[in-house]
């Protein structure tokens, strides 16, 4: 009966390792680090495997001196621990020197210190492959410095780490270099976006191409392995008696082109595949053109934004390929006829491309159900008690979508609801107050704990308030009160939204906003100037979001009939759109994601002012003449405007059906 010691027992490796560990008869304890932050989650891991009662768990921390633990434990260990199993490690390519150096060497030299200190029978260090660096040609499991360049922090710290395993004469070692590590080959399980996986966006993006013949370059090899073959063989090699001293290839017999990598991927995933290759010179042409771009400032810059766009950080194109052939002869003699092999790539690809596609996938957030873009959303939608808010909540409701009503008057929204219900929909009730930052938060998280996600805002609720800047002279309250909803409050609710959108890659924003701000309305002062502040914050937003998979729509939408302008009655006599038809805008704007809707009168005002503001500025002026301010721009018991509000001139009429939607 046998004790173990294990680290990084909640990594991928670590998991597969421990669990089968724990299944083996001749296994008597298992003793895991963990850190106390993670206790809680071992704990409920350790649960589920076979024999928990095996299993003690050990506080711990890999950057502590002896791993962290007491004399108590220390004392009750030592002596009494046959294998000192090192999984955990940093396994990040994309990680820096100072974090890389403190988990995987600081940590190693802690391991070896506290393996000393408790008498242990064998330290089992996993390595990589990667301590090979850039050696071309056979590296076997005998070799280990033979003058490589290092080319990563992991790859220069992983070969630190072995160092120091190999140079101490404390406590009998034994050394695993796996190779490219990848999800399990039944399963598909895997922890998270790390080597080949860089490349799953690009080839998922490919899938909507016809399936025509590629011809691709040979760029060169790699080697990729699947974690339960690491485990099992991992766990072979360290229960078999008399192979201390030595290292061991835990690698695929046959270096991998990438070619053909990329191929079992593609046609898990059922985008094209590559063929035929392109004429070696021409190879190695595109080869040397990739690494003569690493120093044209210009076409890295170019380059990195491309590759960022895919989620493939730059520094893959070092280590996609492996220059090294690795021998695998003495691990494989030791495994010989314990059942542990290599499965093929081709065999198992199906099962990490589904795992990705419904696990890991950064974008997976953008999927929508089969009946359209918005089948399944969860929108939340603002003002949803009335006018364009309750129209845009019953068609997003009709197209599959689950509308989230937003507005201070709880009642009126449960109507809304009440009624998407009854068609056959579904919507949530969350009454807030956008301008009162606590009422914005409590609603979000309400949101998000009912529903577990939110992938639209539509920006709808607002304040307007017609008034000339000469009956504004003593009412700055006014545009006090317009920035509080209209834009204060519009971004109060896209700040507490945007960490969530931003943690799942995918949101999208739609503001509505005013064909006033295309053009000047007279009037209009502070409700513009509100809506154009929104505007500018979501072209700013949509800029530092991008790379998060984050869009914004903004809607310059024309006068609508709607309670909102009711108070002024010369709208009585506009032509305007219903609340059903700018409904339709906004869903447009849900659906298609675009940059911008409007109307062909706001483009036209906008070009018109672009080209000829002077000119606008004296049509404008014209219609601040022609139109009165209404009776309820004087305020109660304010100045008495008179009955102008209402009877119309000529010119006005004409002036307002000649800018059809116009806020004058």
């Amino acid at each position: 009966m046998a004790t173990y010691l294990v680290t990084g027992a909640t990594g991928l490796i670590g998991r597969h390792f421990s669990t089968l560990l724990l299944g083996r008869a001749d296994t008597e304890t298992v003793h895991l680090l963990v850190r106390d932050a993670s206790r809680e989650r071992l704990a409920d891991l350790v649960a589920t495997w076979p024999h928990p009662e095996r299993v003690r768990l050990v506080s711990g921390d890999l950057g502590e001196p002896l791993l962290g633990l007491g004399d108590t434990d220390r004392e009750e260990l030592r002596g009494a621990v046959d294998h000192v199993v090192h999984l955990a490690a940093l396994y990040d390519l994309t990680a820096d020197d100072d974090a890389s150096i403190k988990a995987n060497v600081e940590g190693t030299r802690q391991v070896i210190e506290l393996a000393a200190d408790l008498r242990a029978g064998c330290l089992h260090h996993v390595s990589s492959v990667a301590v090979a660096g850039d050696h071309e040609g056979m590296f076997t499991e005998e070799m280990f410095d033979v003058g490589q360049r290092l080319v990563t922090p992991y790859h220069r710290t992983k070969f630190e780490a072995e160092r120091l395993v190999r140079e101490q004469n404390g406590v009998p070692w034994r050394v695993y270099r796996p190779a490219v590590v990848v999800g399990h080959s039944v399963s598909g399980e895997m922890d998270k976006i790390d080597g080949p996986y860089y490349l799953f966006n690009a080839i998922n993006r490919l899938t909507s191409l016809p399936n025509l013949p590629l011809a691709g370059p040979d760029i060169g090899d790699t080697n990729i392995v699947p974690v339960d073959y690491v485990a099992r063989a991992l766990l072979e090699l360290a229960t078999t008696e008399g192979l201390d001293g030595r290292a061991f290839h835990l690698v695929n017999p046959e270096p991998q082109p990438v070619t053909a990598v990329y191929n079992a991927l593609a046609t898990a995933a059922g985008a094209p595949t590559i063929t035929a290759e392109l004429p070696d010179p021409l190879s190695k042409g595109l080869v040397s053109l990739v690494r003569l771009s690493e120093h044209l400032p210009g076409v890295t810059i170019a380059r990195d934004a491309v590759l960022e766009r895919l989620g493939i950080p730059p520094v893959l194109l070092e280590t996609l390929t492996l220059p090294s052939v690795f021998s695998s002869a003495a691990t494989r003699k030791a495994l010989a006829g314990s059942g542990v092999d290599v499965p093929r790539l081709e065999d198992y690809a199906p099962a990490l491309w589904r795992y990705w596609r419904e696990h890991l996938d950064p974008f997976r957030a953008r999927k929508h159900g089969p009946r359209g873009e918005l089948d399944g959303r969860r929108v939340v939608i603002t003002g949803a008690s009335s006018g364009i808010g309750r129209a845009t909540a019953l068609k997003v409701a009709a197209a599959g979508g689950v509308p989230l009503l937003v507005a201070r008057r709880q009642h009126e929204l449960e109507e809304v609801r009440d009624e998407i219900l009854a068609a056959g929909g579904h919507a949530s009730v969350y009454p807030a107050d956008l301008t009162d930052e606590e009422s914005v938060h409590k609603a979000v998280d309400a949101m998000l704990a009912e529903h577990g996600r939110v992938d639209m805002l539509v920006n709808n609720a607002g304040r307007s308030i017609r008034r000339s800047i000469r009956l504004s002279y003593d009412r700055f309250h006014d545009y006090e009160r317009a920035m509080a909803i209209n834009y204060f409050g519009a971004v109060r609710l896209i700040l507490a939204l945007l960490p969530h959108m931003s943690e799942r890659k995918f949101g999208h924003v739609v503001n509505v906003s005013s064909i006033g701000v295309q053009g000047i309305a007279p009037r209009f002062s502070a409700y513009a100037a509100s809506k154009a502040a929104l505007d500018y914050f979501s072209k700013i937003a949509a800029t530092e979001t991008h790379g998060d998979g984050i869009t914004f729509t903004t809607i310059h939408m024309p006068l609508v009939r709607t309670p909102m302008i009711r108070p002024t009655k010369i709208y009585d006599a506009f032509p305007t759109k219903s609340p059903d038809q700018a409904a339709d805008m906004v869903v447009t704007a849900l659906r298609e994601r675009p940059k911008h809707v409007g109307t062909p009168t706001g483009y036209l005002i906008q070009a018109a002012y672009t080209l000829a503001p002077g000119v606008v500025d004296a049509v404008a002026y014209q219609g601040f003449r022609v139109f009165p301010d209404s009776a309820a721009a004087g305020g109660a018991g304010g100045l008495k405007i008179g009955r102008g509000d209402r009877h119309l001139s000529r010119a006005a009429v004409a002036l307002a059906k000649l800018t059809r939607g116009f806020h004058w």
